[in-house]
């Protein structure tokens, strides 16, 4: 099979500058937004799956990779409303939308609030539970640390320091080579790419999100890991039970990273999804 070539760019939009991944082929589009403290990078082996019969483009959302770090609440709608500004840059009209973990609730608000711009959605092992809006702190009161990696010796002195540790800090390998891909070498040692503000409030304006789940009318795909508690039982009943048009598949593997765990199970649901647009 043709190996699809993947371009790299810079989107200048009207508040940040979005970095993004894109094969720039024919066909429809598919946008893929990645999880908290990732990149685009996790999309690759998608990108090179569908990439000849789809357009398939993944950016670094903000705060994350290459793209702008501004101070900022980094909730699901400001973040939802940077991809539509990419895709009027890039004059798309509409896309099949996946996101993955963070990038789920992502892609959930974006569906929900613009639904003119996606024709199918898919939400990786992501819940849409979170606390109630009404009791956020303001952005000030928020202390600017990511909790993850607050105990980090960061930076690392070397790349065998920053490998070693970060490999004991994961549970598997894929999550050992997701924060890898966000490792950068500076003058000063080895530093995570991502904000450290930023992580810290997306976390804390993580909220609740079930209310918007039936107005989402498009077909959607639920996939959630098995035996991982990114998304409870309930949880997962629940949110089938108020998307109109929904598929929902547990896969095999208790991994997080669903779309690459076990890559042949979870193309085949998605290819179920494609089927539909």
């Amino acid at each position: 099979m043709e190996k699809t070539k993947i371009h790299r760019n810079i989107a200048k939009l009207k508040s940040i500058d979005l970095f993004y991944l894109d094969t720039k082929t024919d066909g429809p589009t598919i946008l893929c937004l990645h999880g908290r403290w990732g990149r685009a990078e996790t999309w690759v082996d998608f990108m090179e799956h569908y990439g000849q019969q789809y357009r398939i483009i993944a950016p670094d959302q903000r705060g994350h990779g290459l793209s702008s770090k501004p101070i900022s609440k980094y909730t699901a709608e400001e973040m939802a409303e940077d991809i539509t500004e990419l895709l009027v840059f890039l004059k798309i009209d509409s896309v099949i939308l996946v996101g993955h973990s963070m990038g789920g609730r992502v892609a959930g608000y974006l569906t929900a609030l613009y639904p003119k711009f996606v024709k199918a959605l898919a939400i990786l092992d992501r819940s849409a539970s979170g606390p109630a809006k009404s009791n956020l702190p303001p952005l000030d009161q928020i202390p600017t640390i990511d909790p993850l990696t607050k105990d980090w010796p960061l930076p690392f002195s070397s790349l065998t320091e920053a490998q070693d540790f970060i490999r004991q800090a994961m549970d598997s390998n894929l999550s050992y080579q997701y924060f890898m891909n966000s490792l950068v070498e500076t003058v000063d040692g080895y530093q995570m790419m991502f904000s450290s503000q930023a992580m810290a409030a997306g976390i804390a304006y993580d909220v609740n999100w079930f209310h918007l789940l039936p107005s989402i009318k498009c077909p959607v795909l639920l996939i959630r890991a098995k035996d991982n508690d990114a998304v409870s039982d309930e949880d997962f009943v629940k949110m089938q039970s108020l998307i109109p048009n929904c598929l929902a598949h547990e896969v095999s593997h208790p991994d997080h990273n669903v779309h690459l765990a076990n890559k042949e199970e979870f193309y085949g649901y998605f290819d179920e999804l494609l089927k539909k647009t």
